[in-house]
Protein backbone atom coordinates (compact mmCIF):
# COMPACT_ATOMS: atom_id res chain seq x y z
CA UNK A 1 0.00 0.00 0.00
CA UNK A 2 1.20 3.76 -0.55
CA UNK A 3 4.14 2.30 -2.58
CA UNK A 4 3.00 -0.95 -3.40
CA UNK A 5 2.76 -4.57 -1.88
CA UNK A 6 6.06 -6.38 -0.44
CA UNK A 7 7.26 -9.73 -0.21
CA UNK A 8 8.51 -11.30 3.12
CA UNK A 9 9.68 -9.70 6.01
CA UNK A 10 12.22 -10.47 8.23
CA UNK A 11 10.50 -9.04 11.62
CA UNK A 12 8.32 -11.10 14.02
CA UNK A 13 4.62 -10.44 14.53
CA UNK A 14 3.23 -8.38 12.55
CA UNK A 15 -0.70 -8.50 12.03
CA UNK A 16 -2.24 -9.69 8.37
CA UNK A 17 -4.85 -7.74 7.32
CA UNK A 18 -5.90 -4.38 7.97
CA UNK A 19 -8.67 -4.82 10.12
CA UNK A 20 -6.48 -5.82 12.69
CA UNK A 21 -4.57 -3.16 12.92
CA UNK A 22 -5.73 -0.75 16.16
CA UNK A 23 -7.09 2.30 13.54
CA UNK A 24 -10.14 4.99 13.49
CA UNK A 25 -12.73 3.03 11.20
CA UNK A 26 -12.52 6.30 9.48
CA UNK A 27 -9.43 5.76 9.20
CA UNK A 28 -10.01 2.24 7.72
CA UNK A 29 -12.73 3.51 5.62
CA UNK A 30 -10.20 5.26 3.43
CA UNK A 31 -7.93 2.54 3.45
CA UNK A 32 -11.15 0.18 2.00
CA UNK A 33 -11.59 2.42 -0.62
CA UNK A 34 -8.25 3.07 -1.93
CA UNK A 35 -8.84 -0.94 -2.88
CA UNK A 36 -6.23 -2.00 -0.08
CA UNK A 37 -6.90 -5.20 2.40
CA UNK A 38 -3.75 -6.54 3.77
CA UNK A 39 -0.51 -4.33 4.93
CA UNK A 40 2.68 -4.67 3.38
CA UNK A 41 5.44 -6.29 5.58
CA UNK A 42 7.17 -2.97 6.74
CA UNK A 43 3.49 -1.94 7.30
CA UNK A 44 2.43 -4.58 9.76
CA UNK A 45 5.58 -4.01 11.72
CA UNK A 46 5.56 -0.59 12.14
CA UNK A 47 2.90 0.68 12.58
CA UNK A 48 1.52 -0.87 15.79
CA UNK A 49 4.81 0.59 16.95
CA UNK A 50 4.38 4.32 15.73
CA UNK A 51 0.60 3.73 17.17
CA UNK A 52 2.26 4.10 20.89
CA UNK A 53 3.78 6.82 20.37
CA UNK A 54 7.46 5.29 20.25
CA UNK A 55 10.34 6.63 18.15
CA UNK A 56 10.90 4.49 15.22
CA UNK A 57 13.68 3.74 12.20
CA UNK A 58 12.07 1.72 9.74
CA UNK A 59 13.68 0.38 7.18
CA UNK A 60 12.63 -1.62 3.74
CA UNK A 61 13.15 -1.91 0.00
CA UNK A 62 11.82 0.94 -2.17
CA UNK A 63 8.24 0.31 -3.39
CA UNK A 64 7.01 -1.67 0.00
CA UNK A 65 4.88 0.75 1.25
CA UNK A 66 6.69 2.99 3.69
CA UNK A 67 4.59 5.87 3.03
CA UNK A 68 1.67 4.40 4.58
CA UNK A 69 3.44 2.66 7.64
CA UNK A 70 3.87 6.74 8.92
CA UNK A 71 1.28 8.52 7.65
CA UNK A 72 -1.32 6.16 8.99
CA UNK A 73 -0.15 6.42 12.56
CA UNK A 74 0.35 10.16 11.70
CA UNK A 75 -3.57 10.10 10.65
CA UNK A 76 -4.72 7.84 13.69
CA UNK A 77 -3.32 10.10 16.56
CA UNK A 78 -4.34 13.69 14.81
CA UNK A 79 -8.00 12.60 14.36
CA UNK A 80 -9.21 13.59 17.61
CA UNK A 81 -7.03 16.02 19.08
CA UNK A 82 -7.30 20.23 18.43
CA UNK A 83 -7.66 21.14 14.74
CA UNK A 84 -6.19 24.93 13.16
CA UNK A 85 -2.36 24.21 13.75
CA UNK A 86 0.44 22.02 12.37
CA UNK A 87 0.92 18.85 14.61
CA UNK A 88 2.94 16.81 12.30
CA UNK A 89 5.77 17.72 9.88
CA UNK A 90 7.49 15.56 7.39
CA UNK A 91 10.87 16.33 5.73
CA UNK A 92 11.27 14.84 2.60
CA UNK A 93 14.55 15.11 0.18
CA UNK A 94 12.63 16.48 -2.97
CA UNK A 95 9.79 18.38 -4.65
CA UNK A 96 8.34 14.72 -6.04
CA UNK A 97 7.97 12.78 -2.36
CA UNK A 98 7.05 16.04 -1.07
CA UNK A 99 4.07 16.55 -3.67
CA UNK A 100 3.56 12.61 -3.90
CA UNK A 101 3.17 12.47 0.36
CA UNK A 102 0.90 14.92 0.79
CA UNK A 103 -1.59 13.88 -2.33
CA UNK A 104 -1.27 10.16 -0.61
CA UNK A 105 -2.28 11.55 2.59
CA UNK A 106 -5.19 13.73 1.21
CA UNK A 107 -6.47 10.57 -0.15
CA UNK A 108 -6.08 7.82 3.03
CA UNK A 109 -7.11 10.80 5.41
CA UNK A 110 -10.16 12.05 2.88
CA UNK A 111 -12.72 11.68 5.71
CA UNK A 112 -11.12 12.81 8.34
CA UNK A 113 -11.05 16.40 8.27
CA UNK A 114 -7.31 16.89 8.49
CA UNK A 115 -5.64 19.32 6.04
CA UNK A 116 -2.41 18.97 4.04
CA UNK A 117 0.28 20.98 2.54
CA UNK A 118 3.11 20.57 0.55
CA UNK A 119 5.75 22.59 0.68
CA UNK A 120 8.76 22.89 -1.92
CA UNK A 121 10.67 25.02 -3.80
CA UNK A 122 10.40 25.79 -7.58
CA UNK A 123 6.63 27.51 -7.31
CA UNK A 124 5.05 30.74 -5.77
CA UNK A 125 5.34 31.21 -1.85
CA UNK A 126 1.80 32.20 -1.99
CA UNK A 127 -0.28 29.54 -1.11
CA UNK A 128 2.81 27.62 0.70
CA UNK A 129 2.50 30.35 2.92
CA UNK A 130 -1.20 30.81 3.36
CA UNK A 131 -1.04 26.84 4.19
CA UNK A 132 1.63 27.54 6.91
CA UNK A 133 -0.35 30.48 8.57
CA UNK A 134 -3.59 28.65 8.39
CA UNK A 135 -2.51 26.03 10.29
CA UNK A 136 -2.61 22.94 8.23
CA UNK A 137 -2.15 19.87 10.37
CA UNK A 138 0.20 18.00 8.34
CA UNK A 139 3.23 19.73 6.57
CA UNK A 140 5.48 17.91 4.22
CA UNK A 141 8.36 20.02 3.05
CA UNK A 142 11.42 20.05 1.35
CA UNK A 143 14.09 21.61 4.36
CA UNK A 144 15.57 24.58 1.99
CA UNK A 145 12.28 26.02 1.24
CA UNK A 146 10.82 25.09 4.41
CA UNK A 147 13.76 27.30 5.66
CA UNK A 148 12.78 29.97 3.89
CA UNK A 149 9.47 30.33 5.13
CA UNK A 150 10.82 29.92 8.53
CA UNK A 151 12.69 33.00 7.98
CA UNK A 152 9.88 35.56 7.40
CA UNK A 153 8.51 34.58 10.69
CA UNK A 154 4.97 32.93 10.26
CA UNK A 155 6.00 29.39 10.44
CA UNK A 156 4.71 27.95 14.06
CA UNK A 157 6.32 24.52 15.12
CA UNK A 158 5.45 24.33 18.72
CA UNK A 159 2.69 22.24 18.70
CA UNK A 160 4.11 19.48 16.31
CA UNK A 161 3.54 16.36 17.79
CA UNK A 162 5.13 14.28 15.07
CA UNK A 163 8.01 14.44 13.11
CA UNK A 164 9.04 12.32 10.18
CA UNK A 165 12.29 12.53 8.19
CA UNK A 166 11.58 10.42 4.76
CA UNK A 167 14.73 8.92 2.62
CA UNK A 168 16.19 9.46 6.11
CA UNK A 169 19.92 8.49 4.79
CA UNK A 170 20.03 10.97 2.35
CA UNK A 171 18.19 13.75 4.44
CA UNK A 172 21.00 12.99 7.39
CA UNK A 173 23.87 12.78 4.76
CA UNK A 174 26.00 16.01 4.78
CA UNK A 175 24.16 17.85 1.88
CA UNK A 176 20.78 18.23 4.02
CA UNK A 177 22.44 17.84 7.67
CA UNK A 178 22.22 21.57 8.45
CA UNK A 179 18.89 22.30 6.89
CA UNK A 180 17.61 19.54 8.83
CA UNK A 181 19.62 20.47 12.27
CA UNK A 182 18.11 23.93 11.99
CA UNK A 183 13.82 22.55 11.33
CA UNK A 184 14.39 20.03 14.06
CA UNK A 185 15.70 22.29 16.79
CA UNK A 186 13.15 24.29 16.76
CA UNK A 187 10.52 21.28 17.32
CA UNK A 188 8.64 20.54 20.74
CA UNK A 189 11.57 17.98 22.62
CA UNK A 190 8.72 15.53 23.54
CA UNK A 191 7.72 15.04 19.98
CA UNK A 192 7.70 11.75 18.15
CA UNK A 193 10.23 10.93 15.39
CA UNK A 194 10.38 8.66 12.75
CA UNK A 195 12.85 7.79 10.29
CA UNK A 196 11.66 5.61 6.95
CA UNK A 197 14.73 4.77 4.68
CA UNK A 198 15.51 2.37 1.96
CA UNK A 199 18.98 1.82 3.22
CA UNK A 200 20.41 2.81 6.62
CA UNK A 201 24.22 2.95 7.02
CA UNK A 202 25.76 2.44 10.38
CA UNK A 203 27.05 5.93 10.30
CA UNK A 204 23.33 7.73 9.71
CA UNK A 205 21.90 5.65 12.18
CA UNK A 206 24.38 7.12 14.65
CA UNK A 207 23.94 10.45 13.49
CA UNK A 208 20.05 9.78 14.01
CA UNK A 209 20.31 9.59 17.42
CA UNK A 210 20.85 13.17 17.83
CA UNK A 211 16.99 13.71 16.94
CA UNK A 212 15.83 10.13 18.62
CA UNK A 213 14.80 8.88 22.19
CA UNK A 214 15.15 4.91 22.58
CA UNK A 215 14.20 4.25 18.94
CA UNK A 216 12.53 1.06 18.08
CA UNK A 217 13.83 -0.74 14.61
CA UNK A 218 12.30 -2.18 12.23
CA UNK A 219 14.00 -3.72 9.40
CA UNK A 220 12.19 -5.62 6.45
CA UNK A 221 14.24 -7.75 4.35
CA UNK A 222 18.01 -7.44 4.05
CA UNK A 223 19.95 -3.96 3.83
CA UNK A 224 21.42 -2.99 0.73
CA UNK A 225 19.05 -5.00 -1.26
CA UNK A 226 17.71 -4.43 -4.66
CA UNK A 227 13.67 -4.79 -5.14
CA UNK A 228 12.97 -8.37 -5.51
CA UNK A 229 11.71 -9.05 -9.37
CA UNK A 230 14.60 -7.11 -10.96
CA UNK A 231 16.54 -8.72 -12.86
CA UNK A 232 20.69 -7.16 -13.53
CA UNK A 233 22.39 -6.99 -16.99
CA UNK A 234 25.58 -5.33 -17.11
CA UNK A 235 26.58 -4.41 -20.81
CA UNK A 236 30.27 -3.04 -21.09
CA UNK A 237 31.01 -0.71 -23.54
CA UNK A 238 33.53 2.38 -24.50
CA UNK A 239 31.88 5.88 -22.83
CA UNK A 240 31.72 7.27 -26.27
CA UNK A 241 29.50 4.65 -27.64
CA UNK A 242 27.36 4.93 -24.48
CA UNK A 243 24.39 6.45 -26.42
CA UNK A 244 24.55 4.52 -29.78
CA UNK A 245 24.00 1.34 -27.52
CA UNK A 246 21.00 3.07 -25.80
CA UNK A 247 19.69 4.08 -28.86
CA UNK A 248 20.06 0.25 -30.11
CA UNK A 249 18.48 -1.25 -27.11
CA UNK A 250 15.58 0.67 -27.62
CA UNK A 251 15.02 -1.01 -31.15
CA UNK A 252 13.40 -3.74 -28.76
CA UNK A 253 9.59 -2.86 -28.09
CA UNK A 254 9.69 -4.75 -24.98
CA UNK A 255 11.37 -1.42 -23.73
CA UNK A 256 7.95 0.23 -23.09
CA UNK A 257 8.60 2.11 -20.24
CA UNK A 258 12.09 3.12 -19.53
CA UNK A 259 13.85 5.53 -16.59
CA UNK A 260 17.41 6.56 -17.71
CA UNK A 261 19.58 7.49 -15.17
CA UNK A 262 22.60 10.31 -15.90
CA UNK A 263 25.66 11.20 -13.96
CA UNK A 264 24.91 15.19 -14.38
CA UNK A 265 22.22 17.76 -15.63
CA UNK A 266 23.93 18.67 -18.71
CA UNK A 267 24.48 15.14 -19.41
CA UNK A 268 21.04 14.38 -19.14
CA UNK A 269 19.72 17.09 -21.43
CA UNK A 270 22.75 16.34 -23.96
CA UNK A 271 21.33 12.73 -24.32
CA UNK A 272 17.74 13.65 -24.01
CA UNK A 273 18.29 15.69 -27.05
CA UNK A 274 19.80 13.43 -28.97
CA UNK A 275 16.93 10.72 -28.15
CA UNK A 276 14.47 13.45 -29.24
CA UNK A 277 17.06 13.48 -32.75
CA UNK A 278 16.81 10.25 -33.27
CA UNK A 279 12.54 9.59 -32.95
CA UNK A 280 12.05 8.43 -29.40
CA UNK A 281 9.85 9.94 -27.91
CA UNK A 282 12.12 11.47 -24.73
CA UNK A 283 11.57 13.67 -21.44
CA UNK A 284 14.17 14.81 -18.94
CA UNK A 285 13.99 15.46 -15.30
CA UNK A 286 16.69 17.16 -12.94
CA UNK A 287 17.16 20.27 -10.21
CA UNK A 288 17.58 22.87 -13.08
CA UNK A 289 14.00 21.79 -15.04
CA UNK A 290 11.00 24.33 -13.38
CA UNK A 291 8.46 22.14 -11.22
CA UNK A 292 5.59 21.97 -13.99
CA UNK A 293 8.55 21.33 -16.70
CA UNK A 294 8.84 18.18 -14.20
CA UNK A 295 5.29 17.71 -13.31
CA UNK A 296 4.60 17.53 -16.98
CA UNK A 297 7.68 14.95 -17.48
CA UNK A 298 6.53 12.97 -15.32
CA UNK A 299 2.75 12.70 -16.03
CA UNK A 300 3.90 12.53 -19.55
CA UNK A 301 6.09 9.29 -18.35
CA UNK A 302 3.34 7.91 -16.41
CA UNK A 303 0.72 8.00 -19.32
CA UNK A 304 2.86 6.72 -21.75
CA UNK A 305 3.21 9.85 -23.74
CA UNK A 306 6.90 9.74 -23.03
CA UNK A 307 8.66 6.60 -23.44
CA UNK A 308 12.11 7.09 -21.85
CA UNK A 309 12.54 9.62 -18.98
CA UNK A 310 16.15 10.85 -18.40
CA UNK A 311 16.32 12.07 -15.11
CA UNK A 312 19.72 12.85 -12.43
CA UNK A 313 19.70 11.11 -9.22
CA UNK A 314 16.89 13.08 -8.19
CA UNK A 315 14.79 11.21 -9.70
CA UNK A 316 15.73 7.95 -8.44
CA UNK A 317 14.17 8.94 -4.98
CA UNK A 318 11.08 11.06 -6.47
CA UNK A 319 9.61 8.99 -8.57
CA UNK A 320 6.65 6.91 -7.84
CA UNK A 321 5.37 5.53 -11.42
CA UNK A 322 4.00 2.02 -11.82
CA UNK A 323 5.18 -0.03 -14.91
CA UNK A 324 8.55 1.06 -15.45
CA UNK A 325 9.43 -1.98 -17.79
CA UNK A 326 13.75 -0.90 -17.55
CA UNK A 327 16.20 0.69 -15.76
CA UNK A 328 18.81 2.31 -17.35
CA UNK A 329 21.85 3.46 -15.39
CA UNK A 330 23.76 5.43 -18.64
CA UNK A 331 25.94 6.16 -15.97
CA UNK A 332 27.26 4.13 -12.95
CA UNK A 333 26.68 5.19 -9.47
CA UNK A 334 29.54 5.38 -7.25
CA UNK A 335 27.52 4.41 -4.54
CA UNK A 336 26.32 1.52 -4.13
CA UNK A 337 22.94 2.61 -2.44
CA UNK A 338 22.38 5.09 -5.43
CA UNK A 339 21.94 2.11 -7.06
CA UNK A 340 19.50 0.35 -5.29
CA UNK A 341 17.70 3.35 -5.55
CA UNK A 342 17.65 3.74 -9.35
CA UNK A 343 16.87 0.15 -9.89
CA UNK A 344 14.02 0.29 -7.46
CA UNK A 345 12.27 2.56 -9.67
CA UNK A 346 10.98 -1.08 -11.74
CA UNK A 347 9.68 -4.29 -10.46
CA UNK A 348 7.04 -2.22 -7.56
CA UNK A 349 4.38 -3.89 -6.38
CA UNK A 350 5.47 -7.55 -6.95
CA UNK A 351 6.36 -6.74 -10.25
CA UNK A 352 9.30 -8.00 -12.06
CA UNK A 353 12.03 -5.29 -14.14
CA UNK A 354 14.70 -5.09 -15.77
CA UNK A 355 17.99 -2.71 -14.90
CA UNK A 356 20.25 -2.25 -17.55
CA UNK A 357 23.91 -0.77 -16.78
CA UNK A 358 26.24 0.47 -19.74
CA UNK A 359 29.61 0.12 -17.80
CA UNK A 360 32.48 1.58 -19.53
CA UNK A 361 36.31 0.69 -18.55
CA UNK A 362 36.66 3.60 -16.27
CA UNK A 363 33.18 2.73 -14.14
CA UNK A 364 34.15 -1.56 -13.84
CA UNK A 365 35.29 -0.78 -9.99
CA UNK A 366 32.61 1.48 -9.18
CA UNK A 367 30.57 -1.58 -10.40
CA UNK A 368 32.10 -4.36 -8.74
CA UNK A 369 31.73 -2.46 -5.31
CA UNK A 370 27.98 -2.59 -6.51
CA UNK A 371 27.93 -6.10 -6.93
CA UNK A 372 29.85 -6.90 -3.78
CA UNK A 373 27.21 -4.94 -1.86
CA UNK A 374 24.36 -6.40 -3.20
CA UNK A 375 26.06 -9.91 -3.00
CA UNK A 376 25.48 -10.55 -6.72
CA UNK A 377 27.60 -11.64 -9.79
CA UNK A 378 26.06 -9.37 -12.27
CA UNK A 379 25.67 -11.15 -15.73
CA UNK A 380 27.77 -9.21 -18.46
CA UNK A 381 26.81 -9.34 -22.50
CA UNK A 382 27.36 -7.95 -25.37
CA UNK A 383 24.67 -6.72 -28.12
CA UNK A 384 25.16 -8.95 -31.18
CA UNK A 385 25.94 -7.06 -34.27
CA UNK A 386 26.72 -3.29 -32.57
CA UNK A 387 30.20 -1.98 -33.37
CA UNK A 388 31.64 -1.43 -30.32
CA UNK A 389 35.12 -0.58 -32.18
CA UNK A 390 33.96 2.28 -33.56
CA UNK A 391 35.77 5.81 -32.98
CA UNK A 392 34.36 8.65 -30.86
CA UNK A 393 32.16 11.27 -33.41
CA UNK A 394 33.67 14.72 -33.93
CA UNK A 395 30.67 15.81 -31.39
CA UNK A 396 29.85 13.44 -28.40
CA UNK A 397 28.36 13.67 -25.31
CA UNK A 398 32.16 15.80 -23.78
CA UNK A 399 34.71 14.10 -21.45
CA UNK A 400 32.81 12.38 -18.96
CA UNK A 401 31.01 10.68 -21.76
CA UNK A 402 34.48 8.41 -22.31
CA UNK A 403 34.51 7.58 -18.85
CA UNK A 404 35.65 10.14 -16.89
CA UNK A 405 34.39 10.66 -14.01
CA UNK A 406 32.94 14.33 -12.80
CA UNK A 407 33.25 15.99 -9.23
CA UNK A 408 30.85 14.12 -6.84
CA UNK A 409 31.19 10.90 -8.79
CA UNK A 410 28.01 9.49 -10.76
CA UNK A 411 25.18 7.38 -11.16
CA UNK A 412 25.73 3.73 -13.20
CA UNK A 413 23.21 1.11 -13.86
CA UNK A 414 23.74 -2.37 -13.46
CA UNK A 415 22.06 -5.45 -14.76
CA UNK A 416 21.76 -9.16 -13.92
CA UNK A 417 20.10 -11.93 -14.39
CA UNK A 418 17.47 -12.50 -11.72
CA UNK A 419 16.10 -15.93 -11.33
CA UNK A 420 15.77 -17.08 -14.93
CA UNK A 421 17.86 -14.56 -16.34
CA UNK A 422 16.77 -11.28 -17.81
CA UNK A 423 13.33 -11.67 -19.57
CA UNK A 424 13.30 -8.85 -22.10
CA UNK A 425 15.57 -6.63 -23.78
CA UNK A 426 19.29 -6.82 -24.52
CA UNK A 427 21.70 -8.83 -25.55
CA UNK A 428 23.81 -11.89 -24.51
CA UNK A 429 26.27 -13.63 -26.48
CA UNK A 430 30.02 -12.54 -25.81
CA UNK A 431 30.19 -12.49 -22.42
CA UNK A 432 29.02 -14.07 -19.76
CA UNK A 433 25.30 -13.79 -20.19
CA UNK A 434 23.17 -16.02 -22.46
CA UNK A 435 22.98 -14.79 -26.61
CA UNK A 436 20.10 -11.37 -26.39
CA UNK A 437 16.61 -12.63 -27.51
CA UNK A 438 13.76 -10.75 -27.96
CA UNK A 439 10.81 -11.69 -26.02
CA UNK A 440 7.32 -10.93 -25.93
CA UNK A 441 5.91 -9.64 -22.68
Amino acid sequence: MGEGSAGGSSGAGGTTSFEELELHPTLKKGIQEMGYRTPTPIQQHAIPHALTGRDLIGTAQTGTGKTAAFLLPILERLMNGPRGHTRALILTPTRELAVQAETFMRTLGRHTGLRGAAVYGGVGMGDQERALRGGAEVIVATPGRLLDHMSRGYVRFDRVEVAVLDEADRMLDMGFLPDVRKIMETLPTDRQTMLFSATMPPEIVRLAQVFLREPRTVQVGPQAAAAVGVSHLALPVPGHRKSALLRELLRDEVMTSVLVFTRTKHRADRLHRELERNGVSAGVIHGDRSQSQRTRALEGFRMGRIRVLVATDLASRGIDVEGVSHVVNYDIPSEPDVYIHRVGRTARAERRGDAYSLVSPEESDDFHRIEQRLGLSVARSQLPGFDYSAPPPPRDLGVAARGHRAPGGGPRRAYQRGPGGPRRGPPRSGGRGPPPGRRRR
